[in-house]
Formats: C-alpha cells, structure tokens, sequence
C-alpha cells in the first residue's frame, strides 16, 4: 500500500468514527459508553441516565422500557444501543436502515460479555480495566462467616399490602449475594425478579431484609415509617434486627459500576 492510500484510508477511518452518533437505550449502557471513553459520540439517551454528569445534557428520547422511535430517528443515530428488553424497538430501526446492537445485562458473565461487545463495536481499549475492576471486587469483597439467607428488595414503599419486587434467579443481585457466601432466600425456580406479598415475604422467612432505595423515583417514600413497617412482618431477618435501606445511585445500575455494587451489598450482608 502507497502512503498516499495509506492516508485517504486512514483519513476517511478517523472521519468515519468523528461522524458516529450514538444513541443509549438505557442508564446502563450509557455509563458503560462513558466509561469506554466515547461519551463524546452519544446523541440521546434514556430517562434516568444521571451518570456521569455530562449524559444530564444529551437529549431523551423515552423511558428505558418505552422508547420513542420518532425522537430516535430524529437524532440520525449511526448505532443504537439497547437491551434484550428493547427488542421490539431494535428489530423496528433496522427497517429504517439504523445500525442496531443489543446486550444482555442479567448476570455479572452476561456485563462483563456486554461491556466487550461494547468495546469492540466502538473502538474502544478500556474494556479490560473495567472488566477486571468487576473482578476484583469480588475477590476482595468480605465473605461471610456465617451464611445465611439474603432478600434484596428493588424500591421502598410504606404500604406492604402491595406486590413486592425481590431479586431472583441468573440476575446480578443473586451472583452477588452468592459471592458473599451468602444464599438467596427466594429458593422457588418460577422467575427471575419474582414479585410477592408480605404473606410470601412471611413464608420464605429471610434472615436478612436489604431495600434498594432510588431518591430519584421515589422521593416522597417516609423512610422511617417504611422501614418500621418491614420490622412488623415476623421474619428472621426482624428478629435478627437485619432489614436495612441502602440508597446510593449505582444499586439498580448493571454497568460497569456493578464493581461498587458488589463491594457494597457483600459489606452490609457481613457487616
């Protein structure tokens, strides 16, 4: 190859990836995008995407569940990103021609896979530091001495008559929990995030309660009461004076924050 070819190929690369518009359909997989250093080519984002500060700026274009297609096309996107949730949204841009990839997000295999996949569709190197960053974590993440079984609870309310959200099966939350040395007290092999009533609560009778509290989505939740409330229900984990709140921003987040997550949830389950 000449060095002139080299440089008109090298020139129309570098303005191949300056023109690359992208848009997130998720927190999750904007904080990755970030972290991956190519924040830069994002477009639009999902609502709820808070981290880092700059993803505030860019454009919405819909709640993670229910994006909108109109305000994605808008945006001329080179690639969207989404996860195995949004599917249907995917499948409908590649019929206008719109580069399309989806990730899976479930488990800590599936992230570490998906932070990857991310990584080499944006040209991007830093996918080993964040990868063996989630590694570390949970090798020095302190291990239980004495094993019992563990609730992860997703959102605060005061009303317990309500249906609860807990962690189930081939989730993050539950490869967490296990690398406590810890068990998961939802031991039913029916659905992966399960949702039960303070009388299923009753019956599995979990040692420890852990409620991931968002100030983002509920604010206006009387914490105190709320927790007062978890303590009637007759549980090893009330007994034990083990039901507790945690609220920092990146608990619900499958990116590669799930590193913090990890050393968090192992602290509050062995503390």
């Amino acid at each position: 190859m000449g060095i002139k070819t080299f440089l008109i190929s090298l020139f129309f690369i570098l303005n191949l990836w300056a023109d690359e518009k992208i848009i997130s359909l998720s927190p999750s997989i904007t904080e990755i995008i970030f972290a991956l250093e190519k924040g830069d080519k994002l477009v639009g984002t999902s609502s709820y995407s808070l981290y880092p500060k700059e993803a505030q700026n860019l454009p919405i274009i819909g709640g993670y569940e229910n994006p909108n297609l109109e305000k994605i096309i808008a945006l001329s996107p080179t690639l969207v990103v989404g996860q195995s949730y949004n599917k249907y949204t995917l499948e409908k841009l590649k019929k206008f021609n719109i580069k399309t990839l989806e990730l899976n997000l479930k488990t800590i295999k599936n992230i570490k896979k998906s932070i990857s996949l991310l990584a080499k569709n944006l040209n991007s190197n830093n996918d080993n530091k964040l990868i063996q960053n989630i590694n570390l974590a949970i090798q020095n993440a302190k291990k239980s001495t004495k094993p019992h079984s563990v609730m992860i609870v997703y959102g605060l309310r005061e009303d317990l008559r309500s249906a609860t959200y807990i962690a189930g099966h081939n989730i993050f939350f539950e490869d967490i929990i296990l690398a406590c040395g810890n068990t998961n007290a939802y031991t039913s092999t029916n659905m992966a995030q399960p949702i039960l009533s303070y009388e299923n609560i009753i019956a599995i009778n979990p040692d420890q309660i852990i409620i991931l509290h968002s100030h983002a989505t509920e604010g206006n939740v009387d914490v105190k009461k709320a927790l007062k409330n978890w303590y009637t229900l007759p549980t090893n984990a009330s007994k034990n004076g083990k039901i507790s709140i945690i609220d920092e921003d990146y608990l619900h987040i499958p990116s590669h924050r799930v590193a913090l997550t990890i050393s968090r949830l192992c602290k509050e389950m062995n503390d």
